[in-house]
């Protein structure tokens, strides 16, 4: 059976007779993560096993929003606390050598994590740089305020995880720093000019243009396309993300259940998809839902095939490294 072109979540701690079917019957790409569905590790093995087993594929990938800071699916006590992004911005102004090496050192202690649970993919790192005015939505979940500080601690960041087997999904391309609206909510409209934009807020993702995966990000520019966020967006996607950036991985629509998208399921993922998205994401684990997504979302195929293989192909087997050295690094991030 053709694999189809859309990421899922799933309702509870595991999946239901109905989702079994559901996964089994449409084969999604991936399977994603939240706090519903973590409750220990042993249960999150068995959950991840299950989706691999009801699609048959044992590369199968999941996913999980594990930043750090406030966006942490995985909680004490059962898994390590991490600082913020902008916990290590702030140690990076008074020791940059320590901020990067605890960066690094976060990223692989994460990783280790959860690739023990059977997940190969977390949605960092962030790469959005907030401005004056700006929602909190992204607040301290960015590295900091200048774009140089993005890319230094992200790709440390992001090198961590790689090292540790687990594969980063930077977002949210190609920027979410200038919103001054919450975006689950609102669709943001950014009135900066083009030079500006490429000048700041693009200047972190064509750094790390190498990323295996991107997220989009619900937000409309005006200088770029005044009548599409940049998910929605075929000129945004083909001319801006694609060429002005120079991202070539696989491109993750964000959460298509989010306010800012109008319309129905079928139009937003007709919509993404012709406007260059590879794969769709649809977070929320309703079955009523899923089953539009997977209705709209089509085979898997051509270039967004080659795209996701790839990605897939990045995933090395965890490096050995000095955990006691990476641990009292966390600490010391923590503590700062």
């Amino acid at each position: 059976m053709s694999i189809r072109a859309f990421i899922s979540g799933c309702a509870s701690l595991s999946l239901s007779s109905a989702e079994t079917e559901f996964f089994s019957k449409v084969n999604p790409w991936g399977l994603i993560l939240f706090k519903r569905n973590c409750d220990s590790p042993d249960q999150i093995k068995n959950l991840t096993s299950q989706f691999r087993a009801s699609v048959k594929r044992k590369d199968a990938p999941v996913f999980i929003d594990q930043e750090g800071g406030r966006v942490q699916r995985l909680n004490q006590p059962h898994w390590r606390k991490y600082p913020s992004a902008d916990v290590f911005g702030k140690l990076y102004s008074r020791s940059p050598i320590l901020a990067l090496r605890s960066a690094r050192n976060a990223g692989r202690l994460m990783a280790e994590e959860l690739e023990e649970l059977g997940i190969t993919s977390s949605c960092l790192p962030v790469l959005d740089v907030p401005q004056p005015g700006s929602h909190d939505v992204i607040g301290n979940r960015a590295y900091g305020l200048r774009p140089e500080v993005v890319v230094a601690l992200a790709h440390a960041h992001m090198a961590g995880l790689m090292e540790g087997g687990v594969l980063p999904v930077m977002k949210h391309i190609p920027g979410h720093g200038r919103s001054t609206v919450d975006s689950h909510h609102n669709l943001p409209i950014v009135k900066a000019n083009r030079a500006e934009l490429e000048g700041f807020d693009f200047l972190p993702f064509t750094a790390l243009a190498d990323c295996p995966m991107a997220m989009t990000a619900h937000v409309v520019y005006t200088a770029l396309d005044a009548d599409n966020p940049a998910t929605l967006s075929r000129k945004i996607i083909r001319e801006v993300i694609r060429k002005t950036i120079g991202f070539t991985g696989l491109l993750i629509t964000d959460d298509l259940s989010m306010k800012a998208l109008g319309g129905s399921f079928a139009e937003k993922c007709e919509r993404a998809l012709n406007a260059g998205c590879d794969m769709l994401l649809h977070c929320g684990g309703d079955m009523g839902e899923m089953e539009q997504v997977a209705a709209a979302a089509g085979p898997l195929g051509g270039k967004a095939m080659r795209r996701a293989k790839q990605a897939l192909k990045a995933r090395r087997k965890p490096l050995p490294y000095d955990k006691k050295a990476a641990l009292k690094d966390l600490e010391a991030s923590l503590s700062a």
